[in-house]
């Protein structure tokens, strides 16, 4: 629906694709477990559903790459379709 709001080349989806138990065990807020436990309703992968994008622009692997390496994926994307020069 977000990219349908905007001008095509105004919208960059980037998934950060993480696995549920990876990011259970990545929580530093305990929040995961406060929705297992019932106490955060609606709480995405736990008792709301979660959809993976069908087809983002990017798809960064949190399980592959270092947070530094995935932050240089997405900005070599921006760069690369010309939403950031190549000083930005």
């Amino acid at each position: 629906m977000a990219r349908s709001l905007v001008k095509q080349d105004e919208f960059c989806e980037v998934f950060v694709d993480t696995p549920i138990g990876v990011a259970e065990q990545r929580d530093p807020k305990g929040l995961y477990k406060k929705a297992r436990r019932g106490e955060l309703p609606n709480f995405t992968g736990i008792d709301s559903p979660y959809e993976p994008p069908e087809h983002p622009e990017v798809r960064v692997d949190t399980t592959a790459l270092a947070p530094e390496d995935a932050a240089e994926m997405i900005v070599t994307h921006l760069r690369a379709t010309g939403v950031l020069d190549a000083a930005g």
